[in-house]
């Protein structure tokens, strides 16, 4: 077993899962859209917002519970909904979910995900929340629903930002498509990534596990799941679906993909009460604003009427408290616990997560600041030309 101790932030275990896996299956992880501009921004705009420190406070004992879609949970991180898990630990999405019910945070379970509705619920008895697409069928929309509502899970969630699939540039390089085309060299690394290759051997079942069921003949070959999942997402959607939706599950309902003021109201409008401020992860369209430069406006259009989730370029527990601080409730990270997945299975998650504790309570610690409620945009700074605007 690996001992994940070693490794002190996201990065450390991001090197450690490059190790681990076969290129190909590492670079779909890792990598973004086109340029992948989005990807890094996200990132790298969270640099600009410095902290505002209050000293001598003798503040030392911190409250990170967060009141999140319904459910009180230890701290404001969850685990995005992401898809195949299965690609990258033999554990699949089982490993995270175990390591997230242990730390009491939200785990996300995708509609592509290798695992079942059912069989995580099973597994975790912590918080949850299902990912959904709307589907052109829906009827399987309405069957998603009733199943995650049969399973206990607490929150329901539509991705919005998915009509066409995004330009990943490498995963055409390394092959990684469907059905895949692996390079020579792509081929020689799953050689060289033995942990991950005899796993493979030992399960060789890759499976869209909730839609299996729906799919007439896998005979066909690697494509058919995908080309199924591909053909139900109904690309010409729109707010009045996702009204059908919210109405459809009448429950704690996340949009996630919304980027601007207009469309966050167009979400509450729709019934939703939370809102994922998301690019996903920089994989779809590139060149978009980063998420942490759109709290503030988000906040400003919808004021309280929902909650705010910052998902993209989180990597440190710093990020989370600019992003509360500029108004968010919480943060999801989807990488960095794949990344701890990939590295060590559930305990390579466990480490993220308490990587993210740990760094998330020494920085309000050393902000002078005992609770979430207590973050206000006055303590933090905008290193553009302009300060943030105080909120009260």
């Amino acid at each position: 077993m690996t001992n994940m101790s070693r490794y002190y932030n996201v990065e450390d275990i991001r090197v450690a899962a490059r190790r681990r896996l076969p290129a190909p299956i590492f670079h779909y992880l890792d990598g973004g859209a086109e340029d992948e501009w989005s990807l890094r921004n996200n990132v790298e705009r969270f640099s600009h917002y410095s902290l505002l420190p209050q000293q001598m406070t003798g503040i030392t004992d911190i409250d990170m519970s967060a009141d999140l879609l319904g459910v009180r949970t230890s701290m404001p991180l969850l685990l995005s909904p992401t898809g195949m898990s299965r690609l990258f630990h033999h554990h699949k999405e089982h490993a995270a979910a175990e390591a997230a019910a242990e730390a009491n945070i939200m785990y996300g379970l995708s509609t592509l995900a290798s695992s079942r509705i059912e069989d995580i619920a099973a597994t975790s008895s912590g918080p949850k929340m299902f990912q959904i697409y709307i589907m052109r069928d829906r009827e399987l929309t309405r069957e998603f629903i009733a199943r995650a509502r049969d399973s206990g899970y607490q929150a329901l969630c539509v991705t919005i930002d998915t009509a066409v699939g995004g330009n990943r540039e490498r995963d055409l390089r390394t092959g990684m498509v469907m059905p895949p085309r692996f390079t020579t060299a792509g081929l020689a690394s799953f050689i060289a990534s033995p942990y991950w290759s005899l796993n493979y051997l030992r399960d060789r079942k890759f499976s869209i596990a909730n839609i299996e069921h729906r799919i007439k003949s896998l005979d066909d070959g690697a494509m058919s799941p995908v080309a199924f999942v591909n053909g139900q997402i109904d690309s010409n959607a729109t707010w009045d679906d996702v009204a059908w939706l919210a109405r459809e599950w009448n429950g704690p309902f996340v949009v996630k993909g919304v980027l601007t003021p207009e469309d966050s109201q167009r979400a509450l409008a729709a019934g939703a009460t939370a809102i994922m401020i998301s690019n996903h992860g920089g994989r779809q369209l590139d060149h978009t604003a980063a998420p942490i430069d759109c709290v503030q406006p988000i906040r400003d259009a919808i004021g309280s009427g929902a909650q705010i989730i910052v998902d993209g370029g989180i990597r440190r527990g710093s990020s989370v408290v600019k992003a509360i601080a500029l108004g968010a409730d919480a943060c999801s990270i989807g990488r960095p616990y794949l990344y701890g997945l990939a590295a060590g299975g559930a305990p390579g998650v466990k480490r993220i997560i308490d990587i993210f504790r740990s760094e998330i309570n020494r920085t309000m610690i050393l902000m002078g600041k005992g609770n979430l409620a207590s973050l206000k945009s006055s303590d933090v700074q905008s290193l553009n030309d302009d300060s943030v605007t105080s909120r009260a």
